[in-house]
């Protein structure tokens, strides 16, 4: 019995110049990877990416000159941006009807988001990508933009919103080991939103930025906050016990039983990779 296999057929070139979907952090380099990249990340799609940098892209890098005339026709009208999208998918090629219309779906969703939330969304992204540095910045000029006086032209989401931007800025913090500044973000959070899981990572980002002694006597000052501080502590011997069946952790523990034996030859050898990795992985987190 023959298997088949269904082959998707590419079109266009593959460009020279990569585009850069600017919402997302993403450079792609052909057609397919544009639409994969949107049909993915539909929810963090934004009108504005339909714009003449992208038809300009599709026109000269990848040479289909009517995609771009039939594209830029559409974007022109009055709600284009869904048009816009299924277009683009349909004439690619690369998905069929259903998740086109899915796609669709997915829009019309985010369509009553202000521009508030649909902007949260698209920072929330860049820490799922370990984007650190960027996403402190964007959550940063989000509060800026809630609190400027001149926001009364525009209508604000309701404030559990305002509260999980401070909240992922004190992730993003945390992804930086900024515990202090952490700390003081998810209280803010806490302070807007009373969820007892925002309060949890306060609590959290505080036993990481203390000394031992330090972090006893806040729990001493802080009694009201008893019982979620007990909680955490069992949370955490969780996660310490879940850690030490790690490759990574195991690879630690050899890595100190070879300075003890002397070993130091491949002691320093370890070393060494261990920093390239924790440095590649800095640079990843503060990249803009």
């Amino acid at each position: 019995m023959v298997g088949f296999m269904r082959v998707s057929v590419c079109i266009g070139d593959y460009a020279a110049t990569p585009y850069c979907i600017s919402d997302l952090g993403i450079n792609v380099y052909s057609i397919e990877e544009l639409c994969y990249c949107m049909k993915e990340n539909t929810f963090l799609l934004d009108p504005s990416m339909a714009n003449d940098s992208m038809l300009d892209w599709i026109d000269s890098e990848c040479g289909l000159h009517e995609l771009s005339r039939i594209l830029n026709s559409i974007r022109h009208r009055k709600d284009s941006f869904i048009p816009f999208v299924a277009t683009l998918l349909s004439y690619v090629g690369l998905y069929d009807e259903q998740t086109i219309m899915d796609v669709k779906t997915t829009l019309r969703d985010g369509a009553g988001l202000s521009s508030i939330e649909r902007k949260k969304s698209q920072i929330d992204y860049l820490v799922k990508k370990k984007r650190f540095q960027a996403a402190i910045k964007g959550y940063e000029n989000l509060i800026e933009k809630w609190e400027s006086p001149e926001n009364g032209r525009e209508q604000l989401p309701p404030q559990e919103c305002l509260a999980g931007i401070w909240h992922n800025k004190g992730v993003a913090l945390t992804g930086l080991m900024i515990y202090d500044r952490a700390a003081q973000c998810f209280l803010k959070a806490y302070e807007i939103d009373s969820r007892q899981d925002y309060y949890r990572d306060y609590l959290a980002a505080k036993r990481l930025e203390l000394t031992e002694s330090e972090y006893i006597d806040f729990v001493a000052d802080n009694m009201d906050g008893y019982e979620a501080t007990l909680d955490l502590e069992r949370e955490m011997e969780g996660l310490v016990h879940e850690w030490e069946e790690q490759p990574e952790f195991l690879r630690l523990y050899t890595r100190r039983e070879l300075r003890e034996s002397g070993e130091l030859h491949r002691y320093l050898e370890e070393s060494g990779e261990i920093v390239t990795i924790l440095k590649e992985s800095y640079r990843n987190s503060v990249s803009e």
